[in-house]
């Protein structure tokens, strides 16, 4: 590894500790990341942005230290300010059934715990579009309000999403309260699709870069199998032990996935959005 210099100087100052080297760390599309060897032995990673929205870091460093109180499997944040973010350097590793099980039974966990309302006390991020929390009574309300509306609009005002599409999803909304089961508000990771588990060398299943809020746990499940997690079967297993779903929760996994759909839409284009349009259209 090489030292680069400003990245160095920034931890240094955050840490307290020397940089002894640093590498550049591939994936990702919205964040630097930097691998750093420190003077006392660690190794860390930095996630920065030139030009960050205002609380990006901070927020996503608020989520990891709620889902870490709620006992979920995250890294530790070792520091944070509006610029970066600093959390261990955690190694990846082979999936093997036990971690799956692992993680499934840490996602039952977390939704166990339950919040007094649908949302959040602060609104947050997903990718770099910002993610409106306002609580709301229902989980239907927050979900047709907070999650579909938002980026609907969104995306149509960026040309991504045609308004067709759109008016087809929006005929959705007064059905969502019958088509899902009502269950208290859960405490979710929020944005956990396949990329945002780390599989780690040390045999535990990482949850990276949470959306958090309190909302229906189906919704994180649903997200876990839109772009497909190695040994997802035997995740929700060991949810189920610990915590069965309701009854036909397959036949909604459709629904949950119309935010990240619509998400990926404002954000990329492509065939998101005419993807949740017939989903859409097959439950009216």
């Amino acid at each position: 590894m090489t030292r680069q210099s400003a990245i160095a100087r920034r931890a240094e100052q955050l840490l307290g500790a020397a940089v002894v080297s640093t590498a550049p760390v591939a994936g990702g599309d919205i964040n630097t990341a930097t691998r750093l060897r420190l003077s006392d032995g660690r190794n860390v990673l930095l996630k920065s942005q030139p030009s960050p929205p205002p609380g990006f870091f901070p927020a996503e460093a608020h989520g990891l230290r709620t889902l870490a109180a709620a006992g979920a499997p995250v890294p530790a944040v070792l520091a944070v300010d509006e610029d970066c973010l600093v959390l261990p350097w955690l190694e990846p590793g082979k999936v093997i059934v036990e971690m799956a099980e692992q993680l499934g039974r840490a996602l039952a966990a977390l939704h166990a715990v339950e919040e007094p309302a649908f949302g959040a006390d602060q609104d947050g991020f997903i990718g770099r579009l910002p993610l409106p929390n306002a609580p709301a009574p229902t989980w239907a309300e927050f979900y047709a309000t907070r999650r579909l509306e938002p980026y609907l609009r969104l995306g149509v005002d960026r040309g991504r999403i045609d308004p067709d599409d759109a008016g087809t999803i929006e005929e959705l909304f007064p059905r969502l309260g019958s088509l899902v089961p009502e269950e208290p508000p859960a405490l979710l990771h929020g944005d956990l699709w396949n990329g945002n588990v780390l599989w780690g060398l040390d045999h535990t299943a990482y949850l990276l870069d949470p959306a958090v809020h309190a909302g229906h746990r189906e919704t994180d499940l649903a997200m876990l199998s839109l772009f497909g997690l190695p040994q997802l079967p035997r995740v929700l297993a060991a949810y189920s032990e610990v915590t069965p779903l309701a009854d036909g929760w397959e036949d909604r996994v459709g629904i949950h996935q119309l935010f990240p759909l619509l998400v990926h839409a404002c954000m990329f284009g492509g065939g998101y959005a005419a993807r949740a349009a017939r989903i859409a259209d097959d439950l009216t």
